[in-house]
């Protein structure tokens, strides 16, 4: 059946969503897309011929309705996900959770205790490159991982941090790794888990007014004893393509973009993905398809359908947001040792 859906938040992150209501057109149907901004409202229907509201109230009080995506700042998170469980509706949430660890606990405690689905949109475990890299991993190709490597080296210009607190904690929670580097991240610790050990520096560059950090660098124990980094800046002039590069006991795999290359022991080579594109990563960060915006929708809808949890649940989510949360405590925490006194 054609699930009739809502769109609340119809900003910059907007687009791909949009896009891909119009592609799966035969299961879903817009209801309508709301923002408090007429302006922003008018453009929506103009650009994408979809109905908007004027209120809010207008999709959760539809009983037709099954599902919001929720496309806000972050900062409004807990409180519209609360709204929306009130509703009785589903959510799709574009990340992250919420703007604090303690609001990205109760989006995800408040939609359990509804018995609602709650799927979050992090969109790089559908790549076809990373899908092959985690069947791969799955299946011991590589051996065992011995080292491994997250390299999110993007830029973004001026005229991304001009909207009124975009890279303030109090909108956004957090800088580069909570709103950037979230995405590959979230793909990392799909494939590894979460590690034991953390030591990390993070700091703010100066070239934004901005009070969340754009530059982090972090090291990475995990308890079967491999060993990690982390490089994760948005001051990487024009912006580079995000990779994970693994080195295990039977070869080695770099995935760059949505391409993967990977070289065995053995003397063979997998290759798998189409582009090594910065996938968003430059100055406009929505220089990119929405093939994978697309395949979250599809699997969203089909947990609907079939009464299951999508791939990027909830409580999946938070495993990421644990991650960048010990990060950032570890830089506040470590102590530093001078080169100079050895």
């Amino acid at each position: 059946m054609r699930r009739r859906v809502g769109v609340i938040g119809l900003g910059m992150a907007a687009t791909p969503h949009a896009q891909s209501l119009l592609d799966l057109a035969d299961r879903v149907e817009v209801a309508g897309g709301f923002s408090p901004s007429p302006a922003r409202r008018a453009a929506f229907g103009e650009r994408f011929g979809l109905p908007v509201v004027d209120r809010m109230e207008t999709l959760l009080d539809d009983p037709t309705l099954s599902a919001i995506l929720l496309l806000t700042p972050p900062d409004s998170h807990a409180e519209l996900v609360a709204r929306c469980a009130a509703a009785g509706k589903h959510v799709l949430l574009e990340k992250p959770l919420d703007a604090t660890p303690e609001g990205s606990r109760t989006v995800v405690e408040t939609m359990e205790r509804a018995g609602l689905t709650l799927g979050v949109v992090l969109q790089h475990r559908f790549r076809a490159a990373a899908e092959r890299l985690t069947d791969l991993l799955r299946d011991g190709a590589l051996g065992d991982p011995l080292t491994t490597s997250v390299i999110i080296r993007w830029w973004r210009d001026g005229d991304y941090y001009a909207q009124p607190g975009r890279g303030m904690k109090a909108r956004d929670g957090g800088g580069v790794l909570l709103t950037q580097a979230i995405h590959t991240l979230d793909l990392f610790v799909s494939l590894f888990g979460l590690p034991s050990h953390v030591a990390a520096f993070a700091a703010t560059s100066g070239l934004r007014p901005i009070d969340t950090e754009d530059m982090v660098t972090a090291s990475l124990r995990f308890e079967n004893g491999m060993l990690a980094t982390v490089d994760a800046t948005t001051v990487a002039f024009p912006g580079f393509p995000e990779r994970i590069e693994i080195a295990g006991t039977k070869g080695s795999a770099i995935l760059s973009g949505d391409r993967l290359e990977v070289q065995l022991h053995s003397g063979e080579t997998i290759r798998a993905g189409e582009t090594a594109g910065t996938l968003g990563g430059g100055a406009d960060p929505m220089a990119f398809a929405n093939t994978h915006h697309r395949a979250v929708l599809s699997d969203f809808l089909d947990a609907l359908d079939r009464g299951g949890n999508p791939r990027v649940t909830g409580r999946e989510a938070l495993k990421v947001h644990r991650l960048i949360e010990t990060i950032l405590a570890a830089s506040q925490a470590f102590a530093v040792t001078s080169v100079a006194t050895h």
